[in-house]
């Protein structure tokens, strides 16, 4: 097809399945046609739930020559395998964060796309939210001036309290770097370009944790990956950024200060699409408060933009290129805090532009 609406499978019916067919299902430029899952009542339940026609196997989903683009909303482990079948049955792919588990499954993964002429793009689309939008064209602006350095900041005691099934999120492919670094790496690349050194250090507090929720509420677990990391990013443009990410803090927390050579600016939480921004400028004693400005959409948003910019033959903005940079950074700060010292980030990305302020995800377009 090379008009009309987009035609959507979803392939996970998860936890964040929900809010992911809610929104598509409101956007006319895209239409969600089947949900596929391994737990085929799961399936046929959200398919229900949101007034998707039709549910059932990946495979089923995969052999329909009518669905265009895939929404991958697998577990991090399957994001690789699931994403390439998507792709070996001529389908362009958006998939949930991270992009993969390591480069070399990632670079597969996009390698395989461009080969096949098809699209990979890939959460976190929070980044195209008018908060963060609004934050990015206040820096191009000039509002402090140029950026120098960054402060990036999420603390939480885990997801363990309110997740039925947390178990991936303490193993590889999770703790708070491979879950939630994704959201402030990647804000933190928008802000001041491609990383090209980190230096890290991590630990864990405990090696189990204890399911608080769901019928599975009691049940212990093993914990593999740090829950805690902090790290020194450096970025090929000059300046620097220090991220702290933490699954061990009683104390719920998160930030992120932009600083210039003008003044500071404090950026919406890289977890959410809203949120105002705060310049605290030299001189002046009160802050600047800008309000978001643009589309009030939320997750699912980036599948949009691609879809769009598929039909338009131009790059999409959430690019597949952007997650696997955010990805080298993870696995560079991965590396750092085994080897003790300093890891070069060898990838790059050109930083995509702004959306304008009137981008109406509502709007039917194609």
């Amino acid at each position: 097809m090379t008009a009309g609406p987009i035609r959507i499978g979803v392939i996970g019916a998860g936890v964040i399945s929900d809010t992911y067919l809610q929104n598509l299902s409101s956007f006319p430029d895209v239409r969600v046609e089947m949900v596929a899952d391994l737990d085929l009542a799961r399936a046929a339940a959200k398919a229900a739930e949101h007034g998707v026609a039709r549910s059932g196997t990946v495979a089923e989903l995969l052999d329909d020559p009518g669905i265009e683009l895939v929404v991958n909303l697998t577990v991090p482990a399957a994001h690789v395998e699931v994403g390439l079948a998507a792709l070996e049955a001529g389908k362009h792919v958006w998939t949930e964060k991270p992009l993969a588990l390591d480069r070399s499954a990632a670079r597969k993964l996009l390698d395989r796309a461009r080969d096949l002429g098809l699209r990979v793009a890939s959460a976190p689309d929070t980044v195209l939210g008018a908060g963060l939008q609004t934050a990015r064209r206040a820096l191009e602006q000039g509002r402090i001036g140029e950026p120098r350095t960054a402060l990036a900041l999420f603390q939480s005691p885990g997801p363990e309290s309110w997740h039925p099934a947390p178990e991936f999120l303490f193993q590889e492919g999770g703790g708070p770097l491979l879950d939630m670094g994704p959201y402030y790496l990647t804000t933190l690349v928008l802000s001041l370009g491609p990383v090209r050194r980190v230096t890290a250090t991590g630990g864990r507090a405990r090696d189990t944790r204890v399911i608080g929720s769901g019928p599975r509420a009691g049940t212990e677990f093993a914990v593999t990956v740090d829950t805690t990391v902090t790290a020194l990013l450096e970025f090929a443009g000059g300046g620097s950024a220090q991220l702290v990410l933490t699954f061990d803090s009683a104390l719920p927390r998160t930030g992120f200060e932009v600083a210039g050579t003008l003044g500071t600016a404090v950026l919406p939480d890289p977890n959410r699409f809203d949120g105002s921004v705060l310049l605290h400028l030299l001189g002046q004693q009160e802050p600047v408060e800008l309000l978001p400005e643009g589309h009030a959409a939320s997750r699912g948003t980036g599948v949009l933009e691609l879809a769009r910019a598929i039909r338009a033959g131009v790059p999409e903005r959430a690019s597949g290129e952007l997650a696997y940079h955010v990805l080298d950074t993870m696995q560079a700060i991965e590396e750092s805090i085994a080897a003790g010292g300093p890891v070069s980030v060898q990838s790059t990305v050109e930083v995509p532009a702004v959306l304008p302020t009137d981008w109406d995800p509502l709007a039917r377009t194609l």
